[in-house]
């Protein structure tokens, strides 16, 4: 995309995904000016004092009049109600856009609003159990889907310039129809969540005074519903906006999970076979190196000897070589897991570097796919 002279940027809600957009346009266009809002005043002060902000704004200041682009990244009720305040103050030209993961309400409240000709809906393919602007970083959305789902008044060259520019980010475009994108997000995001919720009650329901199965169900369960720690404020609103959508897949999973239960029923080994076969086989042809709307993990399990300095001596290996460690642990219940040791890493070029650094020790060593 081509750099242009006197080009403004809005912001308004500066959290992790709107934060690191901003942060990631400073990165790539650093000339440009950036202007934002937020009602989480340390978030505004922190922008500014390391420059992702020119300046704050507010919207009873006009100041967003001035922008070419105007990201909403509140929630979405909030983005609603933004949607009709900005309305009377956009500049010819100005592109809005949302990055919220529902994108059915927007879109019908721009259609309402005769705003059609000036909003492209958004959102990056991202997601962490983490919240607000000091989770923020440059590189949030790179090598990230981002889905662009335009209104069918909006010009074509338009959209084309925007998508070049989240490009240019490092993102990799997708456009969509709006419903199309909600029935998407719903399966491989939203049904997952509570899915995942789901299988902590489960066991929560099961467990007994002494914690027992909170003990026994570190390692591959901990793992499986790690997004179960997402915000419960964030996951009512997303829920709430998509009904229709999660309604009917989790209709269809219960159907499926019938069948499965009869199968057990008829002691029917063949279709339980099948059952996981086809899931194994599908679930191979999922892509390891691309971002999608949960947060990635890098991980390595390593086999090591119960001995003195084992441990200190394997992230001494790692340390030697400048590959910083997010986070150890040792894994007690090794049913779905591989080595005892494991080892969190914060990027996917850390893990693969890691792993050789060890292979070449002759450690037995496991990465995470």
């Amino acid at each position: 995309m081509e750099i242009k002279d006197n080009f403004t940027v809005g912001f308004i809600g500066l959290g992790l995904i709107g934060g690191s957009i901003a942060k990631a346009i400073r990165r790539v266009y650093p000339n440009y000016r950036i202007i934002g809002y937020d009602t989480d005043q340390e978030a505004l002060e922190s922008a500014l004092t390391e420059h992702i902000l020119d300046e704050k704004a507010y919207l009873e200041d006009g100041a967003f009049s001035s922008c070419n682009y105007i990201f909403l990244c509140a929630p979405v009720s909030y983005n609603l109600e933004y949607l009709k305040d900005l309305k009377p103050i956009l500049k010819p030209g100005c592109i809005l856009t949302d990055v919220g993961s529902v994108k059915g309400p927007i879109h019908k409240a721009v259609r309402e609003l005769a705003m059609e000709e000036v909003f492209i809906g958004g959102h990056p393919m991202v997601g962490s159990e983490k919240a607000g602007y000091s989770h923020c970083t440059d590189r949030l959305i790179e090598n990230a889907y981002y889905f662009i789902t335009p209104t069918k008044k909006m010009a074509e060259e338009k959209v084309t310039e925007f998508s070049q520019f989240i490009e240019e980010l490092g993102a990799m475009t997708i456009l969509l129809d709006p419903d199309r994108h909600d029935s998407i997000t719903a399966s491989i995001s939203h049904v997952p969540h509570i899915v995942a919720a789901e299988l902590v009650h489960l066991v929560k329901n099961m467990d007994d005074s002494s914690g027992m199965l909170k003990q026994l169900a570190a390692g591959g369960f901990k793992d499986i519903t790690r997004i179960a720690s997402s915000s419960p404020t964030v996951w009512e609103q997303i829920s709430m906006e998509n009904v229709d959508n999660i309604r009917s897949l989790l209709i269809s999973m219960i159907t499926d999970l019938q069948k499965i239960v009869d199968a057990l029923g008829k002691k029917d080994g063949h279709f339980v076979y099948d059952y996981f076969k086809e899931a194994g086989e599908y679930r191979a042809l999922v892509p390891d190196n691309a971002v999608g709307l949960m947060q990635k993990t890098y991980e390595l399990f390593v086999d090591i000897p119960d001995e003195p300095g084992t441990l200190a001596a394997t992230t001494t290996f790692l340390a030697l070589h400048n590959i910083s460690i997010k986070n150890v642990g040792i894994i007690h219940n090794r049913e779905y897991e591989e080595g005892v040791f494991k080892i969190v890493l914060y990027d996917d070029e850390s893990a693969k570097k890691a792993y050789k650094i060890l292979k070449d020790r002759n450690y037995d060593v496991h990465i995470r796919h």
